[in-house]
């Protein structure tokens, strides 16, 4: 089985554009709140809500840390630009180097868990004061992966994009209006110097979202992706990285005492009485 991963641009523009609309503006909000780091993610998802809310009605929020890359907030600036949405820059390192003070030798992941938290509360602040709606960034890969940090860039009110493959978010990134220089840098949370993606994961983005979508779209078995030609090893740390990061996609679960539970049993539908 070859997977097949192209989307048709046009269309999922089209699903996309009308979701931010529909799921934000029957909440009673109009305006969208994104962390814009100069990524092609949050590019297209500054420009999805762009299109659907109109661009005065969008706040991207730069939100640095001192070893973040200039070209990043450069990208950044460019892309707002073109896109003619607000931006404003609230700088993250007052808030994180305190908290790294009180320890000396702490590590990378846990710097990068502080960074992307610091962030996630700054973007529901300007929610408030923007009064509008945080929009999500993460992809369906990093999603699946559990490459992402928990109440830091998971949290959201609404995530247009995560049900795209990087590879297919890249193909809809192509049909709009981003800069070349984001579209063709290599993926990165840009959390430390010479930080990367693919570095950090050990395997490429097309690799993995091939085996990603004949373990999830396909419901293919281990067997089958080992059939299809995916070396064993590749196979199992992928299956297990999703297995493992479930509790990520989740609420958080509620031990059930009573007939409705909420999460389990009393399921409150988004829609109702709209």
């Amino acid at each position: 089985m070859k997977p097949d991963l192209t989307i048709n641009p046009a269309l999922t523009r089209k699903i996309l554009t009308g979701f931010i609309k529909s799921e934000i503006t029957r909440v009673g909000f109009t305006r969208a709140v994104i962390g814009l780091s100069g990524g092609i993610d949050s590019a297209v998802s500054c420009a999805l809500a762009a299109e659907a809310l109109g661009p005065q009605n969008v706040l991207a929020v730069r939100m640095p840390y001192k070893s973040s890359s200039p070209d990043s907030l450069e990208d950044a600036e460019k892309t707002a630009q073109g896109l003619g949405i607000c931006l404003d820059t609230i700088e993250i390192t007052p808030m994180v180097d305190p908290l790294i003070e009180r320890d000396r030798e702490m590590s990378k992941l846990r710097k990068g868990n502080l960074m992307a938290r610091s962030r996630m509360i700054i973007l529901y602040d300007q929610s408030e004061v923007f009064k509008g709606l945080v929009v999500g960034t993460s992809n369906k890969t990093e999603i699946l992966l559990g490459y992402t940090t928990l109440w830091g860039d998971m949290a959201s009110a609404v995530n247009p994009i995560g049900d795209l493959y990087k590879t297919q978010l890249r193909q809809l990134a192509a049909t709009l209006n981003i800069p070349g220089s984001v579209l063709e840098k290599p993926p990165s949370a840009d959390l430390w110097l010479g930080q990367t993606d693919e570095g950090e994961l050990g395997f490429t983005y097309e690799e993995v979202d091939k085996l990603l979508y004949l373990l999830v779209d396909q419901r293919c078995s281990m067997e089958d992706c080992l059939d299809a030609g995916f070396e064993k090893d590749f196979v199992e740390k992928v299956y297990n990285r999703i297995r493992r990061s479930q509790y990520k996609r989740m609420q958080p679960i509620i031990a059930k005492l009573s007939t409705r539970t909420v999460g389990n049993d009393f399921l409150y539908l988004r829609d109702w009485g709209t």
